[in-house]
């Protein structure tokens, strides 16, 4: 295995561009659901709508350009080629901080918040308050390598981001993560307390003790009655990619409209992105935000291989506690949202919380200014 930091380009042969073209231009379409909603999953007509833009209007090059205005990497660790964004604050006392996406997300969720995160004075914040930004691709997702064998497991994967940071040479560090990337960094918390000093999460792990159970809150209630809607409604997904990801991705790698509506569906279910008949995803993102993340699926070809994390870790999160620093911001629509005093319980050293009033699963992607002054906000007394 070598140490060595390869950089790296984006540069996706317009070949591939052109069969994606002809794949959209020869749909096999299936009949319309049979209610007016999206109870049954994304409308005919928006898949439709939505195909027809990736085909005739959407840039690739645009986005491809995109990322290479910030410094991408390749490194091998544990046999895996890692991808990451390595942006540098101009201001020299900046505080590193390594950030986790999660599926089905990518580092695209991040595009919005890089830049203020890197260089604050540019965007109404103070040099005290800059990051050293790490923003690297989750095992088998993206632009990094596939496992080839099983054990890529979260808390794998949080080992794995303490040496990646080492290898950057940074001795002291803080990190960051929304989806399994708050799982990421909570395994971090767990494991890397020597190097690193503190932790902010959007979907911190803490279930109700019999104490917590006791005189719930409205905003508790409401929580709990959350995850029950997800559990009944909403979590199909996770029990297909956690026991056969490997069959998924048959029919998503093959199909550019299939991993186009089993990601997007995602982001209309999990943004907030209206009530009843209003909610849409394009009321918070563009169809070239939206798509912009599905090829970062599609062009790498990884619908089963970040599948394969669910499979590996679905079900066997760790509940050890966490004594490091740790803050939190709670946004409305989260998946999981725990309370302050259930996350007391394993959180032992909570130096930050915030309910915030709106937005969802993807707060970066969503709510980015308000994300990145929650970001300084938390980080700010570890510096």
């Amino acid at each position: 295995m070598s140490d060595a930091i390869t950089p790296f380009k984006v540069d996706i042969p317009q070949a591939e561009l052109d069969e994606l073209k002809a794949r959209l231009a020869n749909v096999r379409w299936p009949e319309k659901e049979a209610v007016e909603d999206w109870s049954q999953g994304v409308p005919l007509a928006y898949a439709q709508e939505l195909a027809a833009y990736w085909r005739d209007e959407y840039d690739w090059r645009r986005w491809e350009t995109r990322m290479n205005s910030w410094e991408q990497f390749t490194t091998e660790i544990d046999g895996i080629d890692i991808h990451f964004l390595h942006v540098k604050s101009p201001h020299a006392e900046a505080l590193p901080l390594v950030m986790t996406h999660g599926w089905p997300g990518s580092i695209v969720e991040f595009h919005k918040i890089i830049d203020p995160l890197v260089n604050p004075t540019e965007y109404g914040g103070k040099a005290e308050d800059a990051f050293h930004l790490v923003c690297p691709s989750l095992p088998g997702y993206g632009f990094s390598g596939k496992p080839t064998t099983s054990g890529t497991s979260v808390d794998k994967i949080g080992v794995m981001w303490g040496q990646l940071m080492a290898r950057l040479g940074y001795d002291r560090y803080v990190a960051q993560g929304g989806d399994w990337g708050s799982i990421v960094t909570q395994a971090i918390g767990q494991t890397q307390t020597e190097h690193c000093a503190g932790i902010h999460i959007t979907m911190p792990i803490a279930l109700p003790d019999e104490e917590g159970m006791q005189d719930m809150t409205e905003w508790e209630q409401a929580a709990l009655e959350s995850m029950g809607n997800y559990d009944k409604h909403d979590s199909g997904y996770s029990k297909q990619q956690g026991t056969r990801p490997q069959t998924l991705g048959y029919g998503l790698a093959d199909s550019p409209v299939g991993q186009m509506a089993w990601i997007v569906e995602k982001f209309w279910s999990w943004m907030d992105c209206g009530e009843g008949e209003q909610q849409h995803p394009e009321n918070v993102l563009s169809k070239d935000e939206l798509l912009d993340n599905v090829m970062m699926y599609w062009l790498t070809n990884s619908a089963a291989s970040s599948g394969r994390l669910y499979w590996e870790s679905f079900s066997k999160v760790n509940m050890d506690p966490i004594h490091m620093p740790v803050g939190c911001s709670i946004f409305p629509k989260e998946l999981f949202r725990a309370s302050q005093r259930w996350a007391a319980k394993r959180f032992t050293n909570i130096i930050y919380w915030n309910d915030m009033d709106s937005g969802g699963h993807f707060a970066a992607f969503e709510k980015p200014e308000v994300f990145v002054g929650e970001v300084r906000n938390c980080f700010r007394t570890l510096r």
